[in-house]
């Protein structure tokens, strides 16, 4: 599995990125996964997006904090706070910055993994004038760095995500002119051996009583010498052959007349049961009947 971590500000295009890149994954017999994170949803704030590319069916959710792959829209992210750029840099292959020159990146940030720098800001102000958005440049950086994405299922994964962004087409062919040239510039990456990543592993959920997770108040006090069970008209009567023992009445028993036993079955206190047939009413299987009441007033 590939990691790559794209890290930029509001309005730079970083979920728009991620998508292509995800996309153009797909288009070329990968499997993709591409997520973006929410919380600053504001022009300038340090934003950040993810994308997984594997050959099998990916299991693995949420943030990426050992990339193969670090992309970076701005540098003055790398030594913002906030943005933790830097953060699980040992497990990167490279680190791809929108900027001039690698070398005084490596220096003054203390970057470990190789750095690709191109000016993505200028070539999109030459090309579509104006580098608000930097996300045709951003995708197509990933893309060829990861090394398994061809030039033409990148185009079409630019042309397919720009059109459901509902931009015009000569806005989008600029954008995709862009992409064109930053690939062209950016070698393949030799990825490490693949991270760990999460491990995945399957647990056995058993039954337990709804009284492990239940609120329940257990203390019956003077209500017990009380017996409302002669309120009643009707009486809930429990199947056992066809009740699951989901625990749906016990916990919806407004007067705590039902119990569970050992086995996890309801029982009904009718000393105290008032009749009000919650139980049958929520009952999904209707193993609960509704009995008249045959007391003798």
């Amino acid at each position: 599995m590939i990691r790559i971590r794209f890290h930029g500000r509001g309005g730079h295009g970083t979920k728009t990125a991620s998508r292509v890149v995800g996309t153009a994954a797909f288009l070329s017999g990968y499997q993709a996964q591409d997520s973006p994170y929410y919380g600053a949803e504001r022009r300038g704030a340090a934003v950040v997006a993810y994308t997984r590319v594997d050959e099998a069916p990916i299991l693995e959710r949420g943030a990426i904090d050992q990339p193969d792959l670090i992309v970076v829209a701005d540098e003055t992210l790398l030594d913002a706070a906030d943005a933790q750029v830097l953060s699980g840099q040992s497990t990167a292959s490279a680190i791809f910055v929108n900027a001039q020159d690698a070398g005084p990146l490596k220096e003054n940030f203390g970057i470990a993994p190789p750095v690709v720098a191109v000016d993505l800001t200028t070539l999109t102000l030459e090309i579509l004038g104006s580098a608000s958005a930097l996300s045709s440049g951003l995708a197509a950086a990933a893309a060829a760095m990861s090394g398994i994405i061809v030039q033409e299922h990148f185009v079409a994964a630019l042309r397919e995500e720009f059109a459901q962004l509902g931009l015009e087409r000569e806005e989008t062919e600029k954008n995709v002119q862009v992409g064109v040239r930053v690939f062209e510039q950016i070698s393949p990456v030799e990825i490490h051996a693949p991270s760990t990543g999460m491990e995945i592993e399957m647990a056995t959920v058993s039954y337990e009583n709804p009284l492990l997770s239940t609120p329940s108040v257990l203390h019956a006090g003077n209500a017990e010498a009380r017996p409302t069970g002669t309120w009643r008209v009707e009486r809930p009567v429990v199947d056992p052959d066809i009740c699951t023992r989901c625990g749906l009445c016990f916990v919806r028993c407004p007067d705590g007349a039902i119990a569970l036993d050992e086995d996890g079955f309801p029982v009904i206190d009718y000393d105290h049961c008032k009749g009000c047939m919650i139980c049958q009413q929520i009952c999904p299987l209707r193993a609960i009947e509704s009995k008249k009441e045959t007391r003798a007033w």
